[in-house]
């Protein structure tokens, strides 16, 4: 795609940058066999729903071969499908079904580990001598008896498990089935780059690489000075942005991604928006987008772990959205609010009883009207929420039930306060069932199937069948905005500024062409109150002519003015002002 005249001194125009991408959780999504667990034919089955939204890319989370201790982020085999999902050639069939519909595929690269089922991890457990396969993960030595360090895993527990047989320990950052692979090999490289390269000559057209910012250790593995128990940040500084992470990143870019027309995007906790200005460089950098965290730790307390949750403030949420836009120039932003490791959206951020479609459709307005490229999580499209499950015994995230345990074994909270952080937090919230109609399981599996996690209740009334049914639809009012981001290129390239920075109600801002020939000015209120819009200055806007509604959640009358704008509960407005 050649740059537009005459800005191609600014705008690099990429397809990644202007298309939306929309991530299915396979396990979830449609069980096309009755088994009660999502599958690949059920994704190819429901491509043509896809493309009806507007779709342009699809990030699919792992379908390789797994024992699922992690639900799919556990790999044992590289190279072969995961067999509850289909087959190689079920795949094959739906990437070409994506590209036949002009739907690109980007797929999960999970390099930081593999599961302990892996050929690689086996044979690295058979001895400590003479074995080629045991340098392929990091293992160490006891400490006076003990654990290497006192590093806590991300999941809770020590990140080291002892092997019975040798007598050492493993290092794991997730699960302790979940060994980390030993970057510091060069033939461990090697065969992670020789497997990229498999799956690019099969057609993907990109890849999101799971948290893959601690795939560099400091190979002292020294004690962390951070002393609280089960504090997940325990080591932390000793793996996140680690000392040779640009550089094994680099290689792979270098040696691999550089060769086919792909994108990247990292998922990296503990990045700041000039890591993300750094590592997004279109020349310099070693992946094309990033996922970051601070707006997913918006709503824990003073920082600390997810599970302990407070209201978002706005005006923290205007202070490290902000910061992105206006800091990441030569690189690009990821935008999204959901995804299979966070809670449900509009039960997070928006109003999930009287104003779910208002507040929905008002999230939707103010993410993508953003610099960056939209994300969208299955079922966010209709306004899915969180799920509350009686039980633990109903909750299947490995995280989720680790934190219920290790709060039992505490004991400083009472069943009910860790059940509410839970129903708050857990990551089960977005991996229920697709919600395709008001039938028994959703439409997910046939009447009668006990599907792998429960059907969140609220299936009777929000459903995608529904949505399509209702031309006033939250679906409907997404397709409208993916169409408009193909029609505007100021939505897509143009350049961000905060207005009213420290009201509690209102995010505005505006988006402007490079050479003022168009402003975008959006509007939107994050409260259940009506609030106030005004202009601070004159000079906020670019001078106009004329102005006209590009998209909003509520009907809206002309006004010649925009200095003073009344807003309706989580109501949202999108005006274009030409010169």
């Amino acid at each position: 795609m050649e740059p537009l005249t005459p800005y191609s001194s600014v705008i690099r125009r990429k397809w990644w940058k202007e298309g939306v991408i929309y991530q299915i959780y396979p396990r979830s999504f449609k069980d096309s066999n009755g088994d009660g667990v999502g599958d690949i034919k059920g994704i190819t089955s429901k491509l043509d729903y896809l493309q009806t939204l507007g779709v342009d890319v699809v990030w699919l989370s792992p379908v390789y071969q797994s024992p699922n201790d992690d639900n799919g982020y556990d790999i044992s085999d590289y190279y072969s499908i995961m067999q509850e999902f289909g087959t190689m050639e079920d795949w094959e069939e739906m990437i070409s079904e994506m590209h036949k519909r002009g739907i690109k595929l980007l797929m999960d690269l999970v390099i930081n580990h593999t599961s302990d089922e892996h050929e690689w991890f086996q044979k690295s457990k058979e001895s400590k001598e003479n074995n080629p396969y045991r340098d392929y993960y990091i293992w160490k030595p006891p400490n006076d008896g003990k654990e290497p360090n006192n590093w806590i895993s991300f999941f809770g527990g020590s990140v080291w498990q002892v092997d019975p047989k040798t007598e050492e320990y493993y290092l794991h950052l997730f699960s302790k089935r979940q060994p980390d692979l030993n970057w510091e090999n060069p033939i461990v490289r090697k065969e992670i780059m020789k497997m990229i390269r498999f799956w690019l000559d099969k057609g993907v057209d990109g890849f999101r690489m799971d948290a893959i910012n601690v795939i560099s250790k400091h190979v002292e593995y020294p004690d962390s000075d951070v002393k609280e128990a089960q504090d997940q940040s325990q080591g932390s500084q000793y793996y996140l942005n680690g000392p040779r992470f640009v550089e094994f990143l680099k290689e792979i870019k270098e040696e691999v991604f550089s060769k086919y027309d792909i994108f990247t995007v990292g998922e990296m906790p503990n990045v700041t928006p000039d890591h993300g200005e750094r590592y997004t460089d279109e020349i310099h950098g070693i992946c094309n987008m990033l996922f970051h965290f601070e707006m997913m730790d918006v709503d824990t307390i003073n920082g600390g772990a997810k599970w302990d949750f407070k209201n978002a403030d706005i005006r923290d949420i205007k202070k490290i959205m902000s910061l992105w836009q206006t800091n990441v120039v030569n690189g690009w932003n990821t935008l999204y609010l959901e995804n299979h490791d966070q809670p449900r959206s509009v039960s997070r951020f928006g109003n999930d009883k009287e104003y779910r479609v208002e507040s929905a459709k008002m999230l939707a307005t103010w993410l993508h009207m953003m610099q960056g490229t939209p994300f969208i999580f299955q079922g966010q499209e209709f306004g899915t929420t969180n799920v509350a499950f009686e039980t633990i015994e109903e909750y299947r995230d490995i995280e989720t039930r680790n934190f219920y345990n290790i709060e039992a074994k505490k004991g400083t909270r009472t069943h009910d306060q860790v059940m509410q952080s839970i129903y708050k937090k857990s990551r089960d919230n977005a991996r229920t069932p697709m919600q395709w109609n008001d039938q028994e399981n959703a439409g997910f599996s046939e009447p009668g199937v006990k599907t792998w996690i429960g059907v969140n209740p609220a299936y009777k009334e929000i459903n995608a069948e529904k949505a399509l049914k209702d031309p006033n639809s939250i679906f409907y009012y997404y397709q409208k905005l993916i169409k408009l981001r193909k029609e505007h290129l100021v939505i897509v390239y143009g350049k961000y500024r905060m207005l009213m920075e420290d009201d509690t109600r209102i995010y505005s801002y505006t988006r402007t062409m490079q050479d003022k020939s168009e402003q975008l000015l959006v509007i939107t209120n994050w409260s259940a109150e009506d609030a106030t819009f005004t202009l601070e200055s004159t000079s906020d806007l670019i001078p106009y002519s004329s102005s006209e509604i590009l998209i909003s959640n509520y009907p809206v009358e002309h006004q010649k003015s925009l200095a003073l704008i009344q807003m309706k509960p989580y109501e949202a407005r999108v005006y274009k002002l030409t010169p």
